[in-house]
């Protein structure tokens, strides 16, 4: 089963995600992930691609392409693939589907994790972690139990993650709306686009995506 996620920064999509690794046997391709993996390894794409960031350029969708190829290949891919953060315009889409055509891979769903952009915001910009151990709090839903005072580990110093700020949050769902809304009309004339509330709760989100998907197959 090979599906692609989408939905905006703070949607939930790794976390859904690593459920459906879990549940269904699937494998998550982050596009970033890999291309950093290439750059790495030293292979041809990879150099390619190292050099055309250097310059400061945007990696070109061909060389994406080619790698996303390579990666659907490997045998950890057998029981399908979850696709994140990519594609993100229709151009690359028709790559993706050619790509997997020639190679008889079918996708079967795209899911978009719906947001109310407001709610995600605050959602987002709430968000503060114990600088010792890591643990997580949130303004508004998440405080600790002693004011200033890790539940965790005792700590009092916090830090707040720069691109959390809400203005920052704000601009980010704009591209994100701005870029793949085309893709949704794609999909949906394909009759694979389903539509999933992303702002429910963690679990309710999950029963949603199993509707969809079936009853997991692992776990």
């Amino acid at each position: 089963m090979n599906l692609i996620l989408l939905g905006p920064p703070g949607a939930g999509k790794g976390t859904q995600a690593k459920r459906l690794e879990d549940g269904y046997g699937l494998t998550q391709i982050s596009t970033g992930d890999m291309l950093r993996a290439e750059v790495k390894s030293g292979s041809e794409i990879g150099l390619q691609a190292k050099a055309i960031m250097e310059r400061g350029e945007l990696v070109p969708d061909a060389i994406i392409i080619a790698m996303l190829a390579v990666r659907v290949s490997a045998p950890d891919i057998a029981e399908g693939f979850i696709l994140d953060g990519f594609p993100r315009t229709v151009p690359q889409a028709e790559a993706l589907d050619i790509m997997l055509k020639e190679k008889a891979m079918p996708l079967h769903h795209v899911i978009e994790l719906q947001v109310d952009d407001a709610a995600l915001v605050e959602r987002i910009s709430g968000r503060f972690t114990c600088a010792k151990c890591g643990e997580g709090y949130h303004d508004s839903f998440k405080q600790p139990k002693r004011a200033g005072i890790c539940d965790r580990c005792g700590n009092a110093e916090f830090t707040r993650r720069a691109d959390d700020k809400a203005e920052t949050v704000a601009a980010r769902l704009e591209a994100y709306h701005r870029q793949t809304a085309p893709l949704l009309p794609y999909y949906a004339a394909k009759g694979i686009l389903r539509v999933v509330d992303g702002m429910a709760e963690m679990d309710a989100v999950a029963r949603s995506l199993e509707a969809i998907l079936g009853p997991p197959q692992k776990g």
